[in-house]
């Protein structure tokens, strides 16, 4: 039984779906704090779940020698280290929906705070005064709203935006023109947004490109009067040219959740009249922090019992329902990258993958990840799909991905193509009813294999008496041939051969099998087939 340690609070419901689904969990809400208590007993866990107080360090993740999982109830992995834990093979969930609306509401309400300024004529009325000329503020009806980031969480503030009669604009690189459409926001470029929006408010991820993308240039290029709301992260805005916008007037208001530096204890941000100030609480409201906390306990779930991904950070997604299927597919891609990372020997320089007939329907991506953790594997012991893709990035390696529709007798098959600076090497396979992956060509030399735990396989002209020297070589030095497959692509052309065996080929009789002048190579291979 997977066994879950909860190290920040949770809700008692989410620790029950846990145990529910058949999952062991120590429920240690406090635990995030005590640095060495978590260092000294996480090897004991498959699974973390957590909020943002334990820091997932690269430290605490060498320590957890079992850790399979980390799950982030909420949006933000900043309290994770993904590089290291990606490295590790461990995967990285967090729970991007959950709190999707109470994010998008907090922005419309500092939107509407800011535009009415109702702080600080909240503040005047408590002091007993009466100031009803002093706060004069503007109204949301027909003004023009930029948002930056038109993903889930900008689609909903649209959504809100659009109701309230706003005419919305929208930056997002990946925002298609018939989303905008059915959204009802205009898409823009980003300089474009800048000149017309009369609130801007930010909802894109914190990246290289985004870090910054409100600066003292932007401001710049903005509308006199212009409104700013970031609800996202505190990078985004270049807090000392967002001052001085305020100051000079050309910002007329801002709506801030989110800092450059948390807890935000001290600001010049604070104390200015124009600005609204919360600490950080987009997803503070307790239907979110309870959508995050049942969703980040299920996700944790399927992953551990069933090998669902869901929303990982690091790791394609492999839903509930598709992974039975995908599952013998996912093996069959491991075991093709295992046969040609056994096989060679020179620096890889690209690997190319074809996906034919019903496995270019499948999540390919899931399926790239375990060819390259094969292939890789010989080399890399550890890795696994979750670190292959990273490690293959790193070493420079080319991969490149085709579909195509069904092209011959099988109805989906899977094809490896390995380039080196010497050769090209290829191998396909696929899975029929009882779920085993297959050998169907290896080589441009079509056949029907199974695969076996421990196998040899040659390479040789085509000629008489190669399956005799192989019997006569193994039987001589006390090596059973468990099984045999033969191919060739033409007679007296190339061939191939695959002897399946007991346990792993002697590498004092592999001498002896190369010696032979009728061999061109011969290579031992092992392949994991309990999960057969």
């Amino acid at each position: 039984m997977p066994r879950v340690l909860v190290s920040d609070k949770l809700s008692p419901t989410a620790v029950q779906i846990f145990k529910d689904r058949g999952v062991e969990v120590d429920y240690l809400p406090d635990l995030g704090k005590d640095k060495d208590k978590l260092l000294e007993i996480i090897h004991l866990y498959d699974g973390l779940a957590i909020r943002s107080a334990t820091k997932v360090t690269e430290k605490l993740i060498a320590a957890a020698t079992k850790l399979k999982v980390v799950g982030r109830a909420g949006i933000g992995v900043d309290n994770v280290d993904i590089p290291a834990a990606s490295r590790k093979g461990i995967i990285v969930m967090n729970t991007p929906f959950g709190n999707s609306i109470t994010t998008a509401e907090h922005a419309i309400a500092l939107m509407f705070a800011v535009a009415r300024e109702l702080p600080a004529a909240n503040a005047s009325t408590h002091a007993g005064k009466w100031e009803k000329n002093r706060f004069m503020g503007v109204e949301i009806t027909s003004k023009t709203l930029g948002i930056i980031g038109c993903g889930n969480i900008g689609a909903i503030v649209a959504q809100r935006a659009v109701g309230l009669k706003m005419h919305v604009v929208a930056f997002d690189p990946f925002l298609s023109e018939d989303r905008a459409s059915e959204l009802g926001v205009e898409k823009v470029e980003l300089e474009e947004l800048f000149g017309r929006a009369d609130f801007i408010t930010l909802h894109t991820p914190m990246t290289d490109k985004t870090r910054g993308i409100i600066n003292a240039e932007a401001i710049a290029k903005m509308k006199d009067g212009v409104r700013i709301i970031n609800c996202a992260r505190g990078g985004l805005v270049v807090e000392a040219d967002l001052i001085d916008g305020l100051k000079s007037g050309k910002v007329a208001g801002a709506g801030i959740d989110v800092f450059e530096t948390e807890p935000a204890t001290d600001s010049p941000l604070f104390g200015m009249d124009n600005v609204v100030c919360t600490p950080h609480l987009g997803a503070s409201t307790s239907e979110a922090q309870e959508n995050v906390a049942l969703q980040v306990a299920e996700q944790m779930s399927d992953y551990l019992i069933k090998g669902a991904v869901s929303n990982a950070i690091n790791m394609p997604s492999i839903t509930a329902e598709e992974a039975p299927r995908l599952k013998p597919f996912v093996k069959l891609a491991e075991v093709l990258g295992a046969f040609v990372g056994q096989v060679t020997e020179d620096p890889i320089k690209e690997v190319e993958i074809l996906f034919d007939g019903v496995t270019a329907m499948m999540n390919t991506k899931a399926l790239i990840s375990a060819a390259l953790a094969g292939l890789i594997r010989p080399q890399m012991a550890d890795v696994n799909m979750v670190s292959a893709p990273i490690m293959v990035k790193e070493r420079g390696i080319i991969v490149a991905e085709v579909k195509r529709d069904k092209s011959g007798v099988f109805d989906g098959y899977i094809k490896l193509t390995v380039k080196t600076e010497k050769q090209t090497r290829s191998i396909a396979g696929t899975c029929f009813s009882d779920h085993k992956p297959r050998f169907i060509q290896i080589k441009g030399i079509n056949l029907d294999a199974e695969v076996g735990q421990h196998m040899l396989y040659t390479t040789n002209n085509d000629a008489p008496g190669i399956i005799g020297l192989l019997g006569t070589v193994c039987g001589e030095n006390g090596v059973n041939i468990a099984n045999f497959q033969l191919g060739r692509n033409r007679p007296g052309g190339d061939a191939i051969a695959l002897l399946y065996l007991d346990k792993p080929f002697p590498e004092s009789v592999l001498e002896k099998v190369r010696a032979h002048q009728s061999i061109q190579s011969a290579k031992p291979l092992q392949f994991d087939i309990g999960a057969f």
